[in-house]
């Protein structure tokens, strides 16, 4: 039954990328370009990559170390600079070869797509979707808002576990005045794992949001979310959250804003239904052109129909530079998170990181970047857990079509749970060939 569930995910995933690829690319190009400028937009490219991790599946004992092969070939898709359309496709297959254990070994596509339409110029419509296919043992975070490097709180520690994920996220904009936005979002996102210990589910969540400037200092943002989440264990879940935010803008370089953020859970039975409160106050500020800064502090309190809840601060300190050859980054989360749709499904989690990166430009050709984090995580099981990160980058262009990189990383987790600690060195070594 299991691989039935499966199989039936992976059609539904290549048939919604077969259609985006043959919508978006086929018929706005023939109907807006000529054969040699679709041509132009193609980008195929082929990427070697040579991997080496001392615990691949971030095991506390018994530790498997081995390396790792992947060959991808892909194709790039562009025509961002449309007036009335945009696209950006990348999608790659490949296979991963591990030279020590080839039991593990295992297909990985995987893909991106933002792809937009411009119906007037105050209505818009706009399709987003990812596609990975991966035995990562701690999966990258995959919203769009993200930050770069963070990953979910969930973690396969000990085995392979082999999933798929697929998100897509259709969308309508209307712009009724400058600065004044109605939109309507949609996402569907489908988590299926092939090791039977971990779990599959799916959410279908509703968004529609409203920004609304009644003059050029006061402005307003309500936004309101309806998800539905089905398990294949566990209860099944009704969310909603909505979100009231008032902004004034003192002058064009520095804003105020007070926020206050309400969500229900509600569970089927024996699931714990809670809500939880957050107010927050907040200030956004351009200290220079190249030099931005935003602070979000507040407190939160969540409210369990059976047991006792929990509360804190909750905080949102973000710095960011861009020079000419140089961009910085730092970060300072805190308050709370929801770990749904994964793995693992935590839930409700108090939730603490601290991140920061620089990435430089050495010359034309060659490019290097470090980032770490630190992050304290406190679930309702009681499970306590440190966890922290370095990476670093180096990308050399040694031609038009041919770039090296090389990634070498370290991570730690400590846990207060028997089994739950691990470390891992790993090293990746990448060559890319574009057309």
């Amino acid at each position: 039954m299991k691989s039935k569930k499966i199989d039936k995910v992976k059609r539904v995933a290549w048939a919604i990328w077969i259609f985006f690829i043959l919508f978006f690319i086929g018929v706005p190009s023939f109907v807006y370009a000529d054969i040699n400028d679709i041509l132009r937009k193609f980008h195929p490219y082929i990427t070697v990559q040579e991997e080496y991790s001392n615990n691949i599946f971030l095991a506390d004992r018994n530790k498997i170390n081995d390396f790792i092969t992947t060959i991808n070939p892909g194709l790039r898709f562009s025509a961002l600079e449309e007036r009335t359309y945009g696209i950006d496709l990348d999608f790659a297959t490949g296979y991963a070869y591990h030279v020590k254990h080839k039991e593990y070994n295992y297909f990985r596509p995987s893909g991106t797509l933002n792809a937009w339409y411009a119906m007037t110029p105050r209505l818009t419509f706009r399709v987003r979707d990812y596609l990975i296919r991966s035995d990562a043992a701690r999966e990258q975070a995959y919203t769009a808002d993200t930050l770069t490097d963070q990953f979910l709180l969930s973690t396969v520690r000990g085995q392979q576990a082999v999933y798929i994920r697929n998100v897509v996220e259709p969308s309508v904009q209307y712009q009724f005045g400058r600065g004044n936005l109605i939109s309507l979002n949609y996402r569907n996102n489908i988590y299926h794992n092939q090791n039977p210990l971990f779990e599959n589910s799916q959410e279908n969540t509703i968004n529609p949001r409203l920004t609304y400037w009644f003059n050029i200092k006061n402005g307003v943002t309500l936004e309101y979310f309806l998800t539905l989440g089905n398990y294949e264990r566990s209860p099944d879940q009704l969310g909603q959250r909505a979100n009231a935010r008032y902004t004034y803008r003192f002058d064009p370089r520095l804003s105020f804003f007070g926020d206050y953020e309400f969500s229900k859970q509600d569970f089927k039975s024996p699931g714990i239904d809670y809500d939880v409160h957050r107010p927050t106050f907040g200030i956004e500020y351009k200290f220079t052109p190249t030099l931005t800064g935003s602070a979000q502090v507040g407190y939160f309190w969540q409210k369990p129909d059976q047991g006792s809840g929990t509360r804190g601060p909750s905080y949102n300190l973000n710095f960011r530079k861009s020079a000419e050859r140089t961009t910085y980054a730092l970060s300072f989360q805190g308050g709370y998170t929801e770990d749904y749709f994964t793995a693992e499904n935590l839930g409700f989690t108090k939730y603490y990181r601290t991140y920061g990166t620089i990435m430089h430009r050495l010359t034309d050709k060659w490019n290097v970047g470090l980032t770490g984090s630190l992050e304290r995580s406190i679930n309702n099981l009681s499970q306590r857990d440190w966890t922290w990160g370095i990476w670093g980058n180096t990308s050399y262009l040694l031609s038009r079509w041919l770039t090296i990189s090389l990634e070498p990383s370290y991570r730690e987790n400590r846990s207060n749970f028997s089994g739950r600690d691990y470390s891992e060195y790993r090293g990746i070594f990448r060559i890319t060939a574009t057309y």
